[in-house]
């Protein structure tokens, strides 16, 4: 199937880079609004989105899967936050996302908050640990919570306190004074109480008081879906290339607060649909398969369900390409298997230095960090290809559409279709 390398330019002839990017603008600007609800969980964000690629899928073109679009799959819990929320500290309302989050397992908490606010050594003491927890739940202390000081500890004395949050919340309210960036991620269960983390900022006080109004819902048996497209090859081929992204995110933490997810993974999704666009105007020797994949914030549950009840079989599968954090690539991309698949990693970086595309094409091992995870396990050639570059957002309110630069989106473009072309 190997070409002459002069047709790697010939294949985006017509191919406006304009008119590209300004649809992979559209894309992922839509699947960042607040309409979408962060692709979630809260009013069936991910239903939504999924909805929409099928409408995208059909738009281009191309074909339902063994005659389906969707592929129906159940989550068995997964804790959300529905409701409004809010968390007052000195009569100030504390802003969501970027002075306070609440844990993703966070069980519900309307009321006030006194916390017996311990400090890094009464942390690490297992003795006063023990005996403020005693204090709190005998009533001595006249505190109904336990505050950790976290902002003063260092890396290797959080390190071993790992877990330490979720045990405690076993027994009472919970609140982590830190620092820094928050990140956040999907809950699959419920604590049995409220654990917020804060912004320490000036919250400096001996006996600090909160008023929180946090609704936790943990849904269970929720239906999550996988939307698949298909383009068969130009002539009839028994082998297919198999390009999946993971559309949903986040969520909503509250009415007022949702996380976008455009790096992470919208930009992925919306490079699935140039794919497809590509794809169809130029058939390739090869059946092309597109996959985006839901549940993969909650532990890679879509893509698992799928290699566990696959309508393909995955030994007809001659590459897939996992495509995840596409908004950037000013420093080039990862591909995480190319220590395993060396000779299609040989390939990826040659076509890149002729082709003077980016800055690097970096090699890493496997990994369990995304999608591609299940498909490698049964033994599917795979790379998870993602971009390095200025957006260091990632799991936050502020990976939105707006941070993203899209700097080389066209030659990752140009690289991934000249490796499916030059592929035997």
């Amino acid at each position: 199937m190997h070409k002459a390398l002069i047709v790697a330019g010939a294949l985006f002839i017509g191919f406006s880079s304009n008119a590209q990017i300004d649809e992979i603008r559209r894309i992922t600007e839509t699947l960042c609004s607040p309409e979408f609800h962060g692709r979630g969980y809260v009013n069936k964000g991910d239903s939504i989105a999924a909805d929409y690629l099928v409408d995208e899928f059909k738009a281009l073109g191309c074909e339902p899967f063994k005659g389906e679009y969707l592929q129906h799959f159940t989550i068995d819990q997964v804790n959300t936050f529905p409701n409004k929320m809010s968390v007052e500290f000195g009569g100030n309302e504390l802003l969501a996302g970027t002075e306070y989050v609440v844990h993703p397992s966070s069980a519900g908490f309307k009321g006030k908050l006194v916390p017996l606010v311990l400090d890094g050594e009464s942390i690490l003491d297992q003795d006063k640990l023990s005996q403020a927890l005693v204090e709190i739940l005998e009533g001595k202390s006249g505190k109904n919570a336990i505050a950790l000081r976290y902002c003063d500890l260092s890396k290797d004395s959080l390190s071993k306190l790992r877990g330490l949050t979720e045990e405690l919340a076993g027994y009472v309210p919970v609140i982590e004074l830190v620092k820094g960036k928050f990140t956040w991620s999907v809950g699959r269960r419920q604590l049995k109480h409220v654990v917020i983390q804060i912004n320490a900022g000036d919250i400096r006080e001996e006996e600090p008081e909160f008023e929180v109004d946090v609704n936790a819902e943990l849904l269970t048996n929720y239906l999550s879906q996988n939307v698949m497209a298909y383009i068969p090859a130009a002539k009839k081929c028994k082998e297919t290339i198999v390009f999946t992204a993971h559309y949903d995110h986040l969520g909503r933490m509250g009415t007022d607060t949702y996380f976008p997810g455009g790096n992470d993974n919208a930009s992925g999704t919306a490079m699935l649909l140039t794919m497809a666009k590509y794809f169809k105007e130029n058939p390739s020797d090869y059946n092309i398969l597109f996959i985006a994949f839901a549940g993969e914030e909650a532990g890679l549950l879509g893509s698992k369900y799928f290699v566990e009840n696959t309508p393909i079989k995955l030994k007809k599968i001659r590459f897939l390409l996992n495509l995840d954090i596409m908004g950037s690539g000013e420093e080039g991309i990862t591909a995480v298997n190319s220590t395993i698949f060396e000779e299609e990693y040989n390939l990826l970086n040659q076509i890149n230095d002729e082709l003077e595309l980016l800055a690097k094409v970096k090699r890493r091992g496997p990994t369990q960090n995304s999608d591609h995870y299940w498909f490698t396990e049964q033994g599917v050639p795979s790379f998870f290809i993602y971009t390095m570059g200025t957006n260091k957002n990632y799991h936050d309110v502020n990976d939105t559409y707006e941070n993203l630069t899209f700097s080389e989106y066209e030659d990752i473009t140009k690289l991934l279709v000249t490796f499916v072309d030059r592929l035997d």
